[in-house]
């Protein structure tokens, strides 16, 4: 009796599994758990709603280019890079950052897309309406102590803004000395990968692609990039900072 009682409970649980696995809910679970994890140390493969309206932005980004931008462009990162991880075997949970860290394992596709949609995800939180000015404390020291000045900064990143050639992005980086460096990528690459010319974590990006700024700004990257001061989400930059100090 006791042997057929265990067995009744074994089965019963085994069918269990059987039934949630078979209408997602195991799955999706498990995936909670996951991204519990993902969520604690680093970044998703999933798209996150933007923190602000497409026009909160205005007028330094029009509502046109952020609905465009998100929805069309950045969307497609992370779909394409959810494919691509599929196909290549990563594993449900896996932190970005830690496939951007070793880049050169896997396909150009899962480098374009895993680029696009960690840098896109970047970008919206380092904006913010009625943002701007300058930073404050332990942040602004640093960067005084690295550029001198924070104007002296600043010229610094928009030129690597302005003279990254064709797309890419403009970055402020902290460096393994615990060191804030500025620096421009190509295309969608970023610090964080291990084929980089300038390695580090990204504090702040730019993106210099003109689907970011052609609509508004036409071929004057230069005056884009000199209104993107207005929106700087510095207390989100300080954040970071704060977190890997």
């Amino acid at each position: 009796m006791a042997a057929s009682r265990r067995g009744f409970i074994k089965m019963t649980s085994l069918a269990g599994a059987g039934v949630l696995a078979g209408t997602g809910i195991l799955e999706s679970c498990a995936g909670t758990k996951k991204n519990t994890k993902v969520g604690t140390g680093g970044m998703g493969f999933d798209q996150q709603p933007l923190p602000y309206a497409y026009n909160a932005l205005e007028p330094w980004i029009d509502a046109q280019t952020m609905d465009i931008h998100y929805n069309r462009h950045a969307s497609a990162y992370s779909k394409n890079l959810k494919e691509a991880a599929l196909a290549e075997g990563i594993a449900a949970g896996t932190v970005l950052e830690t496939v951007l860290g070793s880049i050169t394992s896997y396909s150009a596709r899962l480098r374009n897309n895993g680029g696009g949609h960690y840098n896109h995800e970047l970008f919206w939180k380092c904006m913010a309406p009625g943002a701007g000015g300058q930073p404050k404390g332990s942040l602004l020291a640093a960067i005084e102590k690295s550029t001198n000045s924070f104007d002296a900064f600043k010229n610094q990143f928009a030129d690597a803004a302005k003279t990254r050639f064709g797309s890419g992005w403009a970055w402020l980086i902290l460096n393994k000395d615990k060191n804030l460096q500025v620096c421009s990528t190509p295309n969608q690459d970023n610090p964080l990968m291990n084929n980089a010319e300038v390695k580090g974590t990204p504090l702040l990006g730019l993106d210099v692609w003109e689907h970011a700024y052609y609509l508004k700004y036409q071929n004057k990257r230069a005056d884009y990039i000199g209104n993107f001061w207005n929106i700087v989400n510095w207390g989100f930059v300080q954040q970071r900072y704060d977190s890997l100090i």
